[in-house]
C-alpha cells in the first residue's frame, strides 16, 4: 500500500502554517472576484505567488483583470480568519510561501475531491458540488434530505444555509482550535444522541466542542487503504446522522441498475 499511501503526503500544521495562512488570504482575495465576474472569453493572465505581500496580490490580481477591461469591486477585508484583520491593500508584510507545502496541499485536495466524488455518486437526493470554500479553506461536499429545518442563528448566509436539514463532509488544514489536518462531518440540526454513536475507522471521534466527527489526516494516510479508510468515515458520519435525523435512508440510496 506504499503507492496508496504515497498520494496522501505528510501535511502537519506547525510545518506550514504561515504558508498556509498566506494562501488563506489569497485563497479569499480569488473567492471573492469569482462571486460577482463570470467570463467566458478565454484570455488568461499570471501573478506570481512566491515572495509577495498580500497587497502585492491583490494588487496584482486587479492589475490582470484591468488588462483584461474587467472591472470588479469586492470588500477588500479578510473574512473571519483569526490571523489577519488588515484590509488587503494594507497588508505590505512579505509572507511565507513554501510552495513544497502548497504543492503537497494541491495534492491532497485531488486524492480527497475524487473520494469526495465517489462518496457523492452513492446518493440520489440533492447534494453540492465538490467545493473549496474560501472562507475556512476546506473542501466540502453537502447532502441534504428536502426537509425544512429550524431556522439558524447568526448572519443572513448561514440562516440561508441552514434552511434546510443537511449532512456535511470535508477536509481541511487545521486552525486555532483543531491543531491538525483533518476530515470533518456534522448533522444539522444536531439529532439527539448523535455523539454517543460509534464511528468508523476505529480512532475516528465526536469533537463535541466543535460539534462535528473528526478523522485525523495522519490517521488516514497510515492507514492499509488510506482511501477506503476516508471513505469509511464518511459513510459512518452519514448513515448514522441520517438514521437519527429520520432521513430514508432507503429512498436516497444509490441502487445499481438491474
Amino acid at each position: 500500500m506504499d503507492e496508496a499511501r504515497s498520494a496522501f503526503p505528510p501535511l502537519p500544521l506547525k510545518d506550514w502554517e504561515q504558508t498556509k495562512n498566506t494562501l488563506h488570504l489569497f485563497l479569499q482575495i480569488v473567492g471573492k472576484v469569482r462571486l460577482t465576474l463570470h467570463t467566458n472569453a478565454g484570455q488568461e493572465r499570471e501573478v506570481p505567488l512566491r515572495g509577495l505581500s498580500v497587497a502585492d496580490f491583490y494588487r496584482g490580481v486587479f492589475s490582470a483583470l484591468a488588462e483584461l477591461g474587467i472591472e470588479v469591486r469586492i470588500r477588500a477585508v479578510p473574512y473571519d480568519v483569526p490571523f489577519s484583520t488588515l484590509p488587503f491593500e494594507q497588508d505590505t508584510a512579505r509572507r511565507a510561501y513554501d510552495e513544497r507545502y502548497v504543492e503537497r496541499f494541491w495534492r491532497i485536495l485531488c486524492q480527497v475531491d475524487s473520494i469526495l466524488r465517489e462518496f457523492r455518486g452513492r446518493f440520489v437526493g440533492k447534494s453540492t458540488p465538490i467545493q473549496l470554500y474560501w472562507h475556512h479553506l476546506d473542501l466540502v461536499l453537502t447532502r441534504f434530505c428536502g426537509k425544512p429545518a429550524p431556522e439558524a442563528g447568526g448572519n443572513r448566509v448561514n440562516r440561508e444555509a441552514y434552511s434546510h436539514e443537511v449532512i456535511s463532509f470535508g477536509f481541511w488544514a487545521g486552525d486555532a482550535r483543531v491543531r491538525e489536518t483533518a476530515f470533518y462531518s456534522y448533522t444539522y440540526p444536531l439529532p439527539a444522541g448523535l455523539y454517543d454513536q460509534p464511528l468508523q475507522p476505529s480512532g475516528a471521534f465526536w469533537d463535541r466542542e466543535g460539534g462535528y466527527a473528526l478523522l485525523r489526516y495522519e490517521q488516514a494516510r497510515r492507514a492499509d487503504d488510506p482511501r477506503q479508510a476516508v471513505l469509511d468515515f464518511l459513510e459512518s458520519t452519514y448513515q448514522t446522522g441520517a438514521r437519527l435525523a429520520g432521513w430514508d435512508l432507503e429512498a436516497l440510496r444509490l441502487r445499481p441498475a438491474d
